[in-house]
């Protein structure tokens, strides 16, 4: 079993980050370990039950990095269009100070994605192409918790990931690649999977809970 940090569960729910330039590329990650967080994940919540979800770890250096080019190719348009920056709000908004540094986080991913000891790819079986909202919500809300409940088990256990969707417009390739039956299974996001360089990551800015909450009416 792995060692857990010694973190309360604020700590862990505040500190779990998008990871990505303290990822050590070196330092090989054990599939016990990966088991082990993905027994944490399976205890997520999901609709009616259903459990409908299917986890793929790549660690095959070929394979890699056909999924971190298929990555790029939807990521370096998106840098060349202002990336981050150009999602942030006004200039004095909190994530238009973090939107240079989140870039800059995100281009060392791209040019390193191949190299992350491990990438995940969430599945989900079915698919929801052109499904009404109410049905995209039952949906996605039956894989996000396990996948987010994964992060936080890694984060627990000294490994970082980041949530990419970026080679999703390649879905279809990428399916191919791995064996995955593309017209009955959805991928939910690409993860990079590393131990951190260090474990001592702290809350991040985020805008006032007064500026996003609303009792009764918008």
């Amino acid at each position: 079993m792995a060692t857990l940090l010694n973190l309360d569960p604020d700590q862990l729910l505040t500190t779990t980050r998008s990871v990505r330039k303290r990822l050590d590329l070196e330092r090989p990650v054990e599939r016990e370990v990966i088991e082990e967080c993905l027994e944490v994940a399976l205890q997520a919540p999901t609709g009616s039950n259903m459990q409908a979800w299917q986890w793929v770890f790549v660690t095959d250096p070929a394979k890699k990095q056909a999924l971190a080019d298929m990555y790029n190719e939807s990521f370096r348009p998106y840098v060349k269009m202002g990336g981050p920056v150009a999602a942030a709000g006004q200039a004095e908004d909190t994530r238009a100070e973090r939107a240079p540094a989140v870039r800059e986080s995100a281009i060392y991913l791209a040019d390193h994605l191949h190299e992350v000891p491990v990438m995940m790819i969430p599945c989900h079986l079915g698919r929801v192409d052109g499904a009404s909202s109410a049905n995209q919500a039952g949906y996605w809300g039956s894989i996000l918790p396990a996948a987010w409940s994964f992060m936080l088990a890694l984060r627990a256990r000294g490994l970082g990931s980041a949530w990419t969707t970026l080679h999703l417009p390649k879905e279809r390739e990428a399916a191919e690649l791995l064996g995955i039956p593309y017209d009955t299974v959805t991928q939910a996001g690409l993860f990079p999977i590393a131990y951190t360089k260090g474990t001592d990551f702290k809350k991040a800015p985020r805008l006032p809970v007064a500026d996003l909450i609303h009792w009764d009416t918008w």
